[in-house]
């Protein structure tokens, strides 16, 4: 998934164009405050409203590598908070690839490590009072002669623009689907402009299966580094699987 350039010091991802599920998807919206719809690519040509929804990861439980899984960090390991050993995966993997090249110093990871260690973990997304999860009371609701009880959920929803590049964090707090309690779910979005093709995107449908380029190199690798403190504040358990990656990080040098 990962294409490497030591010489120009550059790492492309590769972003699938024709999914409509999954970690990445390509998505419409008029605004970064709206709710994005997913694209049928294959028959909807690229427009100015479409960007790339990514749900990124920084790692990989070890023994579940395998194709859709892959890392070429098979080598750097922790212990995640659930107990599991983990593998640096898609962010970690860039950053210890731009720490190794310079491009991230020693001094900049410090720094986030720090951060994460000073937040209070009674104000990390997941328990702060400030971003609850709204229930309406229910109220009757009459549909073909059946008779329901309604109620509205409104779930918070966190928005982070990256300084003077049309790249943004979306953070979504919704229950865990397999147990108890809430999980922040971040997404790093960006429009489908900033993907590198072999010919232009714009006014064309997708290519089947076809793949583009997200180049990380010196001018946005700040986005990286805050991406992982906006991990390391989600909840207790991201805290400690970011701080662990760090430690495992500044082995390196």
């Amino acid at each position: 998934m990962l294409k490497l350039d030591k010489n120009n010091k550059t790492v492309a991802y590769q972003i699938p164009l024709t999914t409509t599920s999954g970690k990445i998807r390509i998505k419409e919206r008029e605004f970064p405050n709206q709710y994005g719809i997913p694209v049928a690519t294959r028959s909807n040509p690229f427009i100015l409203k479409h960007y790339v929804e990514w749900q990124i990861g920084y790692d990989v439980v070890t023994n579940e590598i395998n194709d859709k899984k892959s890392t070429t960090l098979t080598n750097k390991q922790f212990i995640g908070a659930n107990g599991k050993t983990k593998s640096l995966f898609e962010l970690s993997e860039i950053i210890y690839y731009f720490f190794d090249w310079g491009i991230i110093t020693k001094q900049q990871l410090k720094e986030v490590s720090d951060f994460i260690k000073s937040t209070d973990n009674n104000l990390l997304v997941d328990v702060n009072p400030d971003f609850p999860i709204k229930r309406t009371d229910f109220i009757s609701k009459e549909l073909f002669g059946i008779n329901f009880q309604k109620s509205d959920v409104s779930y918070p929803l966190l928005i982070h623009k990256f300084g003077r590049f049309e790249v943004i964090t979306e953070i979504i707090i919704k229950e865990k689907q397999r147990a108890i309690g809430v999980q922040p779910m971040l997404y790093l979005c960006f429009p489908v402009t900033e993907l590198k093709t072999q010919t232009p995107l714009l006014g064309r449908v997708a290519r089947p299966k076809e793949l583009a380029d997200f180049v990380f190199n010196r001018s946005n690798s700040g986005i990286l580094l805050e991406i992982l403190r906006i991990f390391g504040i989600l909840s207790k358990n991201h805290k400690h699987d970011i701080l662990q990656i760090l430690n495992e990080i500044l082995k390196l040098k």
